[in-house]
């Protein structure tokens, strides 16, 4: 995430303004999942928010008629209707002390997030989906199956409903957290919007348990949030590859604990830069410190670092083509909603990242995925 606009209010002594500062500070950096960038304006509105000359309902009737007024085609990203509406969504649950701990809460969060954006909002879904997720080198997490998710889903809810936390160790808490939210995300009863859905829940539900995780670590590693996620939840034991919650719970520990673990998406890589498996819970700390030296000295020079908005558009380019299939720029732009313009100058950098590779025999302007660790350019 760019520099966060609201930070100043995080810092003020006022409650209420950094109360709202950290619900759209979350809101917006929550976007990032999906490879979504809000518009200015939303942000400029948010702040009026934040400083108390608007209500929450100005906001979003402010932007429903921006978005009436607004000439098609303004912008080479054309999802920020998306991110600016579900943002502001975002930031009004949040702002909420209402919550039940129940499937339908889950639901109807995504339903208030995506009505009017997703035809299914609010429904689970009928069909059977994969993903190709480039931390786990072009695999897919075994999501829940279309025929059972309503059962799945009830029966997390009921085991975390029955379950104690009395008597238990923060880091005995901790692995429990992560369990329970990696559980549920794995479900995804979804077709899109899983993993904002279910941050916005989880949040809500830390609330009820003491927890106030009004910080930034949500609004600046959202995409650490959702790899952690994908690693709780893939197992290939022929490459020696077991689900593990413990990067998400070195995000928890920065999120409830205030901890200040650097998050970064490369280490979830299943190639092995960080083997957290073999890390003692105890000494994961003092054994990511050790090793960073290691790992930094073995990934590329940084010269082509990219912003999350262009690492999330590398995914879903991953997850389309993988490494065997042949693409060009309008298959880009098709995929990811740009212009010409935009798709031009997005292969343009990863040609010259060494991310994609020309391949000819199939006319000019075709490349595919190179083989190598792609983590070593991003993020």
């Amino acid at each position: 995430m760019e520099k966060d606009p609201f930070k100043e209010y995080l810092k003020e002594s006022e409650p209420d303004r950094a109360g709202k500062s950290y619900a759209w500070s979350t809101a917006i950096g929550l976007q990032a999942v999906d490879g979504l960038k809000p518009s200015k304006y939303l942000i400029d509105t948010a702040i009026q928010n934040i400083e108390g000359k608007i209500t929450m309902k100005e906001v979003q009737n402010l932007i429903d008629t921006y978005y009436e007024e607004r000439p098609v085609h303004l912008s080479d990203d054309e999802r920020t209707e998306e991110a600016d509406k579900v943002s502001s969504r975002i930031a009004e649950i949040l702002s909420e002390t209402a919550f039940t701990f129940s499937p339908n809460e889950y639901i109807s969060i995504h339903r208030k997030l995506f009505q009017g954006i997703y035809k299914h909002a609010g429904k689970i879904r009928d069909y059977n989906i994969t993903k190709k997720e480039w931390v786990l080198d072009g695999a897919t997490v075994m999501y829940g199956s279309a025929s059972e998710l309503q059962a799945a889903l009830e029966y997390d809810f009921s085991q975390e409903r029955d379950f104690s936390y009395k008597g238990l160790s923060m880091d005995e808490i901790i692995h429990h957290l992560a369990v329970f939210v990696s559980r549920l995300w794995q479900i995804h009863i979804f077709g899109e919007g899983n993993t904002r859905t279910t941050a916005v829940f989880f949040i809500k539900y830390l609330r009820t348990l003491g927890f106030s995780a009004t910080n930034d670590i949500f609004a600046e590693n959202a995409w650490y949030f959702r790899n952690a996620l994908v690693r709780a939840n893939y197992t290939n034991l022929q490459k020696g590859i077991h689900e593990t919650t413990g990067y998400l719970e070195i995000f928890l520990r920065n999120l409830l604990l205030n901890e200040k673990t650097e998050l970064h998406n490369r280490n979830l890589h299943i190639s092995g830069l960080l083997d957290i498996e073999k890390v003692d819970i105890q000494d994961k700390k003092v054994g990511i410190q050790d090793r960073k030296v290691d790992i930094e000295s073995a990934l590329l020079k940084k010269e082509n670092v990219f912003s999350a908005k262009t690492t999330v558009h590398i995914q879903r380019l991953f997850e389309k083509f993988g490494y065997e299939e042949i693409f060009g720029r309008s298959a880009v732009m098709e995929l990811l909603d740009i212009k010409k313009s935009g798709a031009s100058r997005l292969l343009s950098n990863l040609l010259q990242a060494d991310i994609i590779e020309p391949v000819s025999g199939y006319g000019k302007g075709k490349y595919k995925f190179t083989r190598i660790n792609i983590m070593n350019q991003i993020m």
